[in-house]
């Protein structure tokens, strides 16, 4: 079983970009799961035999096609399961490909001064308490009793580092589809302090997704704020619709509760990215029935602007406070 975790660098405003390049790991393997903003893991065990070629091979490959493609390099982690692939592309230099191979005398070997932080699920709060007590390698992990990490986690969490520490790897790459979602970025040119700045960048991207689902006759059931700051930092939060949806009234209404309870205050914003996930075609959509004539009028109204924009242009209707 080969697991590549691959990591694309992409400018810090170009999320928008992940779709695109996850449809280049698509030509290699169905079984790909989306790591936003920037990564993805992708499981290669038929690829191998189809191309007849080795993991290195193709991940040479998969670099070379985003580059030629989309203009964008990558790092790449490779390893029998998705615990080692995640801690190879730790030891990966930029556009290089790090192999953890199968052999398991090799893995122990790639264990052993690993620091306890590599391991998939180990926080900052957990990683600080197991080094309070001595336990800041992996391999002084896999020494320790299991009675010992439970003690000091909890019941589940001692376990699980147990078996993460002896190279039991129980992960696997789950299908997320992703690469089927829609993104809108709205940059600022500095970093932005205004609120009304902000929202106003929400408005015009959930403005966009929705008329972009409803040019595909598509909805979406998930909706993904991406906030960047000028640190470079981020913040990223997700609230599932009541309904899935392609209207950009809803989507605005979303976009503004997850902004709203970030609660930012004076936050140098350097950019923001919406992204709708979870998308289906809108004729299998189901909707609660509503007898609310405004609501009626507004969809309506939508209709006809879209009808608009088609003919005369994506900026011949939109709302009155984008009008630059």
């Amino acid at each position: 079983m080969t697991i590549l975790c691959v990591r694309f660098q992409l400018p810090p405003t170009s999320e928008a970009a992940l779709p695109g390049l996850l449809g280049t790991l698509e030509e290699f393997t169905p079984v790909i799961e989306a790591l936003p903003p920037d990564g993805a893991l992708a499981d290669l065990r038929g690829a191998e035999r189809y191309f007849k070629r080795d993991v290195e091979e193709l991940a040479s490959l998969i670099r070379v096609r985003a580059l030629a493609w989309h203009g964008v390099d990558c790092v790449i982690g490779a390893g029998p399961g998705p615990m080692f692939a995640r801690m190879a592309l730790r030891e990966a230099a930029p556009g290089t490909t790090h192999v953890v191979p199968e052999d398991p005398c090799a893995l122990a070997e790639f264990l052993e001064e690993q620091p306890v932080r590599a391991l998939p699920g180990v926080g900052t709060a957990t990683a600080r308490t197991l080094c309070e007590y001595g336990l800041d390698s992996v391999g002084k992990v896999a020494a320790a009793p299991l009675s010992t990490l439970q003690r000091l986690t909890s019941a589940r969490m001692g376990r699980e580092l147990h078996e993460m520490a002896q190279g039991i790897d129980r992960g696997r790459v789950v299908p997320n589809a992703v690469s089927r979602s829609l993104a809108a970025e709205r940059p600022f040119p500095r970093d932005e302090l205004d609120p009304d700045l902000h929202r106003r960048a929400l408005l015009s991207a959930a403005e966009e997704l929705g008329s972009r689902l409803r040019a595909l006759e598509q909805v979406c059931r998930t909706l993904t704020l991406t906030v960047r700051y000028a640190d470079r930092s981020t913040t990223t939060r997700s609230r599932t619709l009541p309904e899935p949806t392609a209207h950009s009234s809803s989507l605005t209404d979303a976009a503004y509760r997850m902004y709203e309870a970030l609660g930012l205050q004076r936050a140098r914003v350097r950019g923001i990215v919406l992204r709708a996930e979870g998308l289906d075609p809108a004729q299998q959509a189901s909707y609660q029935l509503t007898f609310d004539p405004v609501d009626e009028k507004v969809r309506r109204v939508e209709e006809v602007a879209d009808r608009v924009r088609a003919k005369f242009g994506p900026r011949a209707v939109m709302p009155g406070s984008l009008v630059a």
